[in-house]
């Protein structure tokens, strides 16, 4: 008992420097500003409030994916698996919509559904059956991608109803969307958990050393559950926001966002090794991508080279995170 009231004290006490929001944060916001400060310079569509506001539509999908990437990766896990989550909760959606005539929001429900279940499954196969999460979830990955296809036999579908199309195309105040309101609303209950309950610092827990934290008396089984639950249903809620942008749902969408979303999360400081990471520098490391792809395609630049660009800046991000760990 001794034992696990000092681990529970040395625990308590090394959180707040583990989160380090102000240092793994510093660097990545500075890499946005300056990316910023480039683009304003050499084109001049860049800094205008039609195209920040375009900046901010486009991210919206990939930040809510990020934001369940945190807890993943906070843990020392991955999920290859969203991008094909997202296909499957999107023909879920509109299977019950299309074909069995359900009202839209019901039909929404079911999409959070699907995604929550596939992120159950691979908590199952995580925690119950032991299987590393990069195994796991790239069982997930042709799981629900197969399954989406399955749906509606691979058919594209469209012609949704109006109000869930407006749901992320009217700008209310002419500014904000009710799809980027719910980014931001998604995102300080997120910030908010993260850095002030117990559930948010258990997860730092876990990522430092789960033997520890068990220790600790962190129910690691329970967390790492809800984790990849929490995962599949931002995933979902993604592919909702997508719809809705596009106006059809295809079981091909979502195929490459797992990386963009691992990125995202390490370009903001989160560390594949879990115990580091923030909701902040997460949203830092979705608008570095967002403002990129952005810069890159007002300046002309071809989509494959863009892929190139993206790629060097993953890799110089986890160059700069083990780096940073030597260092310590």
């Amino acid at each position: 008992m001794n034992n696990q009231l000092l681990v529970k004290s040395r625990l308590s006490g090394s959180i707040p420097k583990w989160i380090g929001l102000d240092t793994n944060v510093a660097g990545p916001m500075i890499g946005l500003l300056l990316l910023c400060t480039v683009l304003t310079v050499f084109t001049d569509s860049f800094l205008t409030l039609s195209n920040l506001l375009n900046v901010l539509d486009q991210v919206t999908v990939l930040g809510i994916m990020a934001l369940g990437m945190t807890l993943v990766i906070l843990i020392g896990g991955i999920d290859l698996s969203v991008g094909a989550v997202l296909a499957v909760a999107i023909m879920v959606m509109s299977w019950l919509e299309q074909v069995l005539g359900l009202p839209m929001w019901v039909a929404m429900l079911g999409a959070i559904a699907a995604g929550a279940a596939c992120g159950s499954t691979t908590a199952l196969m995580v925690v119950r059956a032991g299987l590393p999460s990069f195994i796991a979830t790239l069982a997930m990955m042709s799981i629900a991608r197969g399954l989406a296809y399955m749906v509606t036999d691979g058919a594209q579908v469209s012609g949704f109803p109006e109000w869930f199309s407006n749901l992320s195309v009217i700008r209310y105040g002419g500014v904000l969307s009710l799809t980027v309101t719910c980014f931001i609303v998604l995102a300080l209950v997120f910030w908010f958990v993260l850095k002030f309950t117990v559930p948010g610092r258990s997860l730092y827990a876990i990522g430092g050393s789960s033997k520890v934290a068990k220790l600790a008396g962190i129910r690691v089984k329970g967390y790492t559950s809800a984790v990849y639950i929490i995962s599949g249903i931002c995933a979902a809620l993604g592919g909702i926001i997508m719809t809705s942008r596009l106006d059809t749902a295809g079981a091909g969408a979502g195929v490459g966002y797992e990386l963009d979303v691992i990125a995202a999360v390490v370009i903001g400081g989160g560390s594949l090794k879990g115990g580091a990471g923030s909701v902040v520098g997460t949203i830092v490391g979705v608008l570095i991508i967002g403002v990129l792809r952005n810069g890159l395609n007002l300046a002309g630049i071809s989509p494959f080279v863009q892929q190139v660009v993206i790629g060097a800046v993953i890799a110089f991000a986890v160059m700069l995170d083990l780096l940073k760990r030597k260092a310590d």
